[in-house]
């Protein structure tokens, strides 16, 4: 092809020939639909014929596309190991700042973040504060993003393909309701209390796709809603319209920050627990990594971030996927010493 082929357009090509829808392709990459299809069209110009054939009913490679494809992805594979050597070429001198994604405040990557940042003062490290690992990812897999935090088992195999892992937590989840839910009289929750309610988990929020299918899962054959899809709901005071609205109560993590006259109730019988891996991009040597990987592992261990109640119960994905990794993945080992993390953690 004797064209300047921006490697964004190879990505948007091999994602609609994995999904082999518009919709579902855009939100996976996180663009408008429009936008996708001027990348696809613009890349069929490119090469002169058409890459898929498409009506309103169904999407299906052509000839051309079929035989494009192992060449598009060998054209993003080549491109990510460029990636890695430029990050290894910049390591191996001055570090370049790392990009972090914390989420929110009451999440696992703020505290991370800070122990990191004590414990490695001459690397330089970036927060971004997206709400979802699925959005993340896709910053990730765009070089916009370095390192996230959040539940991997919850995207999608070729997505998972691109990233590394470390667990480094469980997040024991919670409910919020209403104030004048009958459920608020208890301390805890139990599970089976919530059968015939409607539950809000973020159904229709592409950035957080990872969770609404945790929840599913954990609904699944015990009489509990999950709440119809609804756009990314923006700010604390339109969240709690939109509850108030619904009668809708929340699935949150014990540690989310509390939403104003909703109460927060913890989950019992079966303790259901979130697994929280860090994740980065697959191949990525830097030693911000392993000095995040370092601050968690100590604030872990000073703080039980890995301890299961006997009775917690975890989705079997996320069980084959994060608990059976028994060995540190950390990509290279930083100098910074885990002392100083530990007294971070002691200091909170």
């Amino acid at each position: 092809m004797r064209h300047d082929i921006n490697p964004r357009l190879f990505r948007a090509f091999v994602v609609v020939a994995e999904e082999l829808h518009f919709t579902r392709a855009a939100a996976r990459l996180f663009v408008a639909q429009q936008a996708l299809s001027r990348d696809i069209r613009r890349l069929e110009q490119a090469r002169g014929r058409a890459l898929f054939d498409r009506d309103t009913r169904h999407v299906a490679l052509t000839p051309e596309g079929n035989r494009l494809l192992p060449i598009a992805r060998r054209v993003l594979s080549a491109h990510a190991q460029l990636s890695e050597e430029l990050d290894h070429t910049q390591v191996s001198g001055n570090a370049r700042p790392l990009i972090v994604d914390v989420a929110l405040h009451g999440s696992t990557g703020p505290p991370v973040l800070a122990a990191a940042r004590e414990a490695a003062p001459d690397l330089e490290f970036v927060p971004r504060f997206h709400s979802g690992l699925a959005r993340a990812a896709a910053e990730i897999a765009d070089g916009r993003l370095d390192v996230s935090f959040g539940r991997i088992a919850g995207l999608p195999p070729t997505v998972r393909d691109g990233l590394e892992h470390q667990l480094i937590r469980y997040d024991q989840l919670a409910v919020h309701l209403p104030p004048d839910h009958r459920l608020t009289a208890l301390p805890q929750v139990p599970l089976a209390a919530l059968a015939g309610e409607t539950v809000y988990a973020a159904a229709g929020n592409e950035d957080t796709t990872e969770w609404t299918d945790y929840a599913r899962t954990l609904f699944a054959g015990r009489g509990i809603k999950l709440a119809p899809p609804f756009p990314k709901i923006e700010g604390e005071v339109e969240f709690r319209r939109v509850m108030d609205k619904h009668s809708w109560s929340v699935l949150a993590n014990i540690n989310f920050s509390d939403v104003p006259e909703m109460a927060l109730r913890p989950l019992i019988d079966p303790v259901p627990l979130a697994p929280v891996p860090m994740v980065w991009r697959r191949g990525l040597r830097h030693p911000g990594v392993s000095a995040l990987i370092d601050a968690a592992q100590a604030l872990g261990t000073a703080e039980g971030w890995l301890e299961r109640p006997s009775d917690s119960w975890l989705p079997d994905v996320d069980i084959a996927i994060t608990t059976d990794r028994k060995t540190d993945q950390r990509p290279s080992k930083c100098e910074a010493g885990t002392e100083h993390i530990s007294e971070y953690a002691e200091r909170r």
